[in-house]
């Protein structure tokens, strides 16, 4: 499996479409899904990140902070990997529209999606709002990877129409409240998320640093899926080198470049990441994840566990209780 496949099964994204919104011109809002909202419904949230999928017009967007302002047309995906405040609309010069202060009416049962609808009256611009939430221990690797803000267009192509499609179903089902429809919408939320992250690492430029970047390295993305496939081995540099056809030095130096971690580093926060879920997941004794993750003795793995998490692990249980 790869790299980016392991970590996402790993991850458990849940999530949703809950947003379809209109907006005609002149507009502009400002707001994000926040992580207090999304764990009504999902306790054990830690992380929130959040896209908006344009289907119709055009629009201006930046951070709330300020940044540069993205110019998004229909067929892009506008993705908050942290969930940032930002604004969107025809001039972001408007006093904007706080959407974090409206309050959806929702009934238990009933899938999780609103309509909104606002504006002048003018050219109007649709996009529907997805969110997904996931332990931040176990998707640091690829988050830290990422801009606050990311453009991605979809573009053309069967894949990109395939999803666009998987949209248009999923609000028309959740209007209707059909069974099932609020499965079909986080399935519809993580496809969208997955293809964006692969459109991203795809355009990132030769130079590019980070995760994903090691991800798209041939000899340092088989060298991170051989890792996460396997994670308990007793890894050397050594042994990932000749599996991956490179000299021990070449291998930690290009490793270290593009990832930010040597290699055996990496695994150690790889592990630690694993540890930190079975931990929340499982009644498993301490002693024995600490053993599956590779430390000799229990104080070694507490020390380890603190210095990654802030906290020993009984206390990152008991906290998920």
């Amino acid at each position: 499996m790869d790299a980016l496949s392991e970590v996402l099964k790993s991850v458990r994204l849940e999530g949703a479409v809950y947003l379809d919104a209109e907006f005609t011109a002149p507009w502009c809002i400002r707001g994000r899904y926040g992580l207090a909202r999304a764990r009504h419904r999902l306790p054990a949230a830690e992380h929130i990140v959040f896209f908006h999928c344009l289907t119709q017009g055009a629009c201006k967007v930046r951070l709330a902070d300020g940044g540069d302002e993205l110019s998004v047309a229909a067929g892009d995906v506008v993705l908050f990997p942290q969930d940032d405040r930002h604004l969107m609309g025809s001039d972001l010069h408007l006093a904007p529209m706080e959407t974090e202060s409206i309050v959806f009416p929702h009934k238990e049962g009933e899938p999780e999606f609103f309509q909104l609808k606002h504006g002048g009256g003018g050219a109007v611009t649709r996009f529907v709002c997805t969110y997904l939430a996931c332990s931040r221990g176990m998707s640091r690797h690829f988050f830290e990877a990422l801009p606050r803000i990311v453009r991605i267009p979809l573009g053309e192509g069967r894949v990109s129409a395939l999803l666009h499609e998987l949209l248009r179903v999923g609000v028309h089902e959740s209007l209707g409240a059909r069974p099932g429809a609020e499965s079909v919408l986080a399935k519809v939320a993580e496809l969208m998320f997955v293809e964006a992250l692969r459109r991203y690492a795809e355009s990132l430029p030769p130079e590019g640093k980070g995760w994903l970047a090691g991800l798209r390295d041939p000899q340092i993305g088989r060298a991170l899926a051989l890792m996460h496939d396997d994670p308990g081995r007793a890894w050397t540099v050594d042994e990932l080198a000749g599996d991956v056809a490179m000299s021990r030095s070449a291998l930690a130096e290009r490793f270290a470049a593009l990832v930010g971690d040597p290699p055996m580093q990496y695994l150690t926060r790889w592990r630690l990441a694993l540890a930190a879920r079975s931990l929340r997941s499982s009644g498993e004794a301490i002693a024995r994840v600490a053993q599956r993750s590779g430390y000799e003795s229990e104080a070694a793995f507490n020390r380890a566990f603190k210095r990654e998490f802030g906290m020993p692990p009984a206390a990152w249980r008991r906290s998920a209780a």
